[in-house]
């Protein structure tokens, strides 16, 4: 799958799907363990990375490695991509044309790395990747089973780390949020209940019926 997916970026690479196109420096396909069990789909590559190729390398991704650390993890173990992998001009939102060009690949990305809990940072990729049009604020913290890349997965909603950079007092909402990944993961991981042994009931002449 590690193969597959480093081919994959490599197609990417030359996307021209949308009009982001004709403005980008580079793609910013996603960084991280091609094998993790937890995903983090952010919005939309900003100024430095596009720059430098890789998502979340500003101040949100700063923030996001401390909130990472704060529960014992690096971005090593995590994989780190976005709904866009162009960056819109001025850091603008993204558009709907725009999403709905890129979507295959994040969809791709899923369905190769097959992580098990994958948190979306942000409107954006909630609304993509629950399926609804419910806003990050009445969802984040909120676990959800969905189907993404033919399997079942955890969708779990958090703030876009940048939420924090605006509005301080939302990075204590940020690390409540984050401070339950540990449990969701160890959630997906645990090994399936033994099922209860079955009684078998005594033959009615051993009972002393007949």
């Amino acid at each position: 799958m590690a193969a597959e997916l480093e081919a994959y970026a490599a197609e990417v690479a030359t996307c021209t799907r949308c009009r982001l196109a004709e403005g980008r420096t580079q793609v910013v396909f996603g960084v991280g363990d091609p094998n993790a069990d937890l995903m983090f789909v952010g919005e939309a590559p900003g100024f430095h990375e596009d720059q430098q190729g890789i998502p979340f390398v500003g101040q949100a991704g700063k923030l996001l490695d401390k909130l990472l650390a704060g529960i014992g993890l690096a971005r090593a173990d995590v994989y780190i991509t976005n709904v866009l992998k162009s960056r819109p001009p001025g850091n603008r939102d993204p558009k709907p044309d725009e999403i709905e060009a890129c979507e295959g690949h994040l969809f791709r990305q899923v369905a190769l790395i097959q992580p098990k809990v994958v948190a979306t940072l942000g409107n954006f990729a909630t609304k993509l990747l629950s399926g609804k049009q419910l806003g990050i604020t009445r969802v984040h913290g909120q676990e959800q089973e969905v189907i993404l890349g033919g399997r079942p997965v955890l969708l779990y909603p958090i703030y876009h780390p940048a939420a924090a950079l605006y509005t301080p007092a939302m990075l204590k909402v940020l690390e409540e949020d984050f401070r339950r990944l540990p449990e969701l993961i160890g959630r997906v991981n645990a090994p399936p209940p033994e099922p209860a042994p079955v009684l078998m009931a005594e033959p009615a002449v051993q009972l002393g019926l007949f």
